[in-house]
């Protein structure tokens, strides 16, 4: 019997779509098609491929209405918000300017006796697997340097975001990528296990969880697959003594609440200076007092549900473990309208926390943040680097000097100073720790999504 794959919306608890899954021969299919188009997609022109991948992006552009609404009913952002667009725009425009650059060969020597370089080669077939939180600009930080470098794709968009593989592929075929080059699929787990672990791919991008990204591994053990993993969070915030109070509170309330907290780079714990803490915690209780929790498609709302029931439950979880340790709940959930045991789920800020609760130790990925005081840079630093993840710190302070000292004390894979909750096409976007390994965007994006070759050509015989 074939197996349905489901959206489960989160504003009604309703089946919003569902699309059958392939077989294991159907999708041994499509990577035999990836593959046998792979040739001729990277003999074309670089400036085609760039040109085809913008105009891919521009197709996309023009379903923006659609989308978002569609994006609200599959993981329940605010329409407000308009979609994940500039970033997916950003992100294809820089890569597309520094291609020429990233994947030229770097020349050791060119005279009359030799020819020695090293070449970059587009790996075959590249699999996508993208998560739901933000699904367009997950998907386009691998999708367009892999088809720029001249490898194929295929794409699986998570169960949740069922739709956004659909309108991806629709919009790169309306601008003339061929359909071998870049397929969508619906993929059961084991399926998707098996195809790795067959050498189906020369690259893997996931964005998930820990087990998930252990599950990759161990699918692909032995094939010497190249993996990208970005993995877990629970990315730090350190507000210091000389910060911008207000800037910081708003930036780092916004990091730990935007998409109702489901952001991989947002603040999940903050550690403010104890000549700052008790200012910071009272405007932040303010700030996210002023949160509008409803429908997504209310123009008033400015944090819908939580994507699933079950990613609530988690978070619900941790918030209760954490009061009955000794933590105190500063926000009254009767402020915002939550559905018992749904996926609409009040935001949260706690204190008096500490390190042995869930919510300070294991990824919450939810509209929930815990504060604490600290002495001094070296208590910070300690308690940032007390986690089993490392994606993004956020330092607020008015010395760059300073922060970068911190910074390079952390175990992340980028320091922020007077921001958060970004990401830069031009910075490789990294991990380290539980967060996974590999990193995309920049130029070590194209060299994720192509291999080295050596070339040592003598021009002369003697």
């Amino acid at each position: 019997m074939t197996k349905m794959i489901q959206c489960i919306s989160p504003v009604d608890g309703q089946v919003y779509a569902e699309r059958p899954a392939l077989s294991l021969s159907e999708a041994q299919m499509v990577a035999e098609r990836a593959r046998a188009a792979q040739a001729e997609w990277a003999a074309r022109p670089l400036e085609e491929r760039i040109a085809l991948v913008k105009a891919g992006v521009a197709k996309l552009s023009e379903m923006k209405e659609q989308i978002v609404e569609e994006l609200a009913w599959q993981m329940g952002r605010p329409t407000r918000y308009g979609g994940e667009f500039g970033g997916v725009n950003d992100r294809t425009e820089y890569m597309s300017s520094i291609a020429a650059q990233s994947l030229a060969p770097m020349v050791v020597e060119d005279s009359d006796r030799f020819l020695r370089q090293i070449a970059r080669e587009p790996v075959g077939v590249v699999f996508i697997i993208a998560p739901w939180n933000y699904p367009y600009l997950t998907t386009i930080n691998t999708l367009a340097p892999a088809l720029i470098a001249g490898n194929t794709v295929v794409l699986k968009h998570a169960s949740q975001t069922l739709l956004v593989g659909e309108r991806l592929a629709e919009a790169f075929h309306a601008a003339g990528v061929p359909e071998d080059v870049f397929q969508n699929v619906y993929l059961t787990h084991d399926v998707t296990e098996a195809l790795i672990q067959s050498r189906a791919f020369g690259f893997i991008n996931f964005t998930g969880s820990v087990g998930g990204g252990a599950a990759i591994e161990r699918a692909a053990a032995g094939t010497f697959t190249g993996l990208g993993l970005e993995l877990g969070g629970k990315d730090p915030g350190y507000v210091m003594d000389d910060a911008d109070l207000d800037a910081a509170v708003d930036s780092l309330m916004d990091g730990a609440m935007y998409n109702a907290g489901q952001c991989c780079c947002g603040i999940e714990r903050v550690y403010v200076h104890e000549s700052l803490y008790d200012a910071f915690v009272e405007k932040a209780v303010a700030w996210v007092k002023n949160l509008k929790l409803g429908n997504p498609f209310d123009a008033e709302t400015t944090i819908g549900p939580m994507a699933n029931k079950r990613f609530a439950h988690t978070v619900r979880e941790q918030i209760a473990e954490a009061v009955a340790e000794g933590a105190t709940a500063l926000i009254d959930p009767a402020l915002f309208p939550e559905d018992d045991g749904g996926a609409y789920l009040a935001p949260q800020i706690l204190v008096n926390v500490n390190h042995e609760m869930r919510v300070m130790r294991e990824e919450s990925f939810g509209p929930v943040v815990g504060i604490m005081s600290v002495a001094n840079d070296a208590e910070a630093i300690a308690a940032m680097n007390d986690s089993p993840y490392g994606l993004t710190c956020s330092l607020w302070t008015s010395d760059p000097e300073r922060a970068a000292e911190v910074g390079a004390q952390v175990q992340t894979g980028t320091v922020f100073m007077n921001r958060c909750d970004y990401l830069d096409p031009a910075l490789c976007w990294t991990g380290c720790k539980d967060t996974g390994r590999g990193g995309s965007l920049s130029v070590l994006g194209f060299y994720s999504v192509t291999r080295p070759k050596s070339y040592h050509l003598k021009k002369v015989t003697k």
